[in-house]
C-alpha cells in the first residue's frame, strides 16, 4: 500500500533509470551487439547507406525484421510489400509485449508511457526485463525499462555506425566472419529463450532439414523447413504432454 501511495521523485526515478541502463550491460547485451557488427556488414553490402542502416536500428530494432527489409528491397518489392513483411516478421513479438506489459504496469500507469516502452520489445531486452522486473518496485518498472530500452538501442546505433565505417578497411575473411554473426545470434538467443525442449527439436529439425530442402525445393527451402520441422516438434510436444497425463 505503501509503494502504491507514493509518489515517486526526480532522484528515485534517475536511480532506476540508471540501474536500467546498467542492466543493459549483460552478456545478452554483448551477444546483441556481437549481431549488431554483422548486420552492419550486410547492410553495407546491401548499398545502404550509413544513414539508412542507423535509421533501421533506431525504427525497426527487432534484428529480424531488418533483415527482412533488407531481403525484400535487394528483391526490387514495392515499399508496401516490404513494409508487410516486416510487420509480419514482428507478429512474433506480440506475445512478449503481452506478457511484458503487464509485469511493467503500475497502478498508475497511463497508456502512453506503455505504447512508446513496447517499441523495445525484442528478443534481449525481453529476456532481460523479465528475469529482473520482479525485484523493481512497481511504480519504478516502467522507469527501469525505458533505461534498458534506450540503452540498447542506443548503443547498437554507435556500434552499427562504428562497424559500417570501418568495414571497407577490414581484410575480406573478417567480413564474411561479421556477416556470419547475425544468423549465429538469431540461433544461440532462440536456442536461450527457449522454455520447452520442443523448441530446441524445431531448432535442430530445421538446421538438418534446411540445407536437404535446398537441394530439393530451392527457393521454398525455408518454408518447407520450418512446417515440417516446426509441426513434427510440436507433434512430439503433445504426445509427450498426453504421456505424462497417462
Amino acid at each position: 500500500m505503501q509503494e502504491a501511495n507514493a509518489q515517486p521523485t526526480f532522484n528515485l526515478r534517475r536511480t532506476w533509470f540508471l540501474r536500467g541502463i546498467w542492466a543493459a550491460v549483460s552478456i545478452p547485451g554483448l551477444i546483441l551487439a556481437s549481431a549488431f557488427v554483422g548486420f552492419a556488414g550486410l547492410a553495407k553490402e546491401a548499398g545502404f547507406t550509413l544513414a539508412e542502416t542507423v535509421f533501421m536500428v533506431a525504427v525497426v530494432w527487432a534484428l529480424p525484421g531488418k533483415v527482412v527489409l533488407i531481403g525484400a528491397v535487394l528483391s526490387g518489392g514495392t515499399v508496401w510489400a516490404a513494409a508487410f513483411a516486416v510487420a509480419l516478421s514482428s507478429v512474433r513479438l506480440m506475445p512478449m509485449v503481452v506478457a511484458l506489459v503487464p509485469e511493467m504496469r503500475g497502478p498508475r500507469t497511463p497508456n502512453w508511457v506503455l505504447y512508446p516502452l513496447s517499441h523495445f520489445v525484442a528478443v534481449t531486452s525481453w529476456v532481460l526485463a523479465m528475469e529482473q522486473l520482479r525485484g523493481v518496485p512497481r511504480t519504478m518498472r516502467t522507469t527501469f525499462y525505458a533505461g534498458l530500452g534506450v540503452t540498447l538501442v542506443a548503443f547498437n546505433m554507435a556500434v552499427t555506425a562504428v562497424v559500417f565505417l570501418v568495414a571497407e578497411s577490414l581484410p575480406p575473411t573478417v567480413s564474411a566472419a561479421l556477416l556470419m554473426l547475425t544468423p549465429m545470434y538469431f540461433l544461440t538467443s532462440l536456442w536461450g529463450s527457449a522454455r520447452e525442449r520442443a523448441g530446441h527439436v524445431a531448432m535442430i529439425l530445421g538446421l538438418v532439414l534446411g540445407p536437404l530442402f535446398h537441394m530439393v525445393l530451392p527457393g521454398f527451402e525455408l518454408l518447407a523447413a520450418g512446417m515440417i520441422g516446426g509441426g513434427a516438434a510440436y507433434g512430439l510436444h503433445r504426445l509427450s504432454h498426453r504421456r505424462k497425463r497417462t
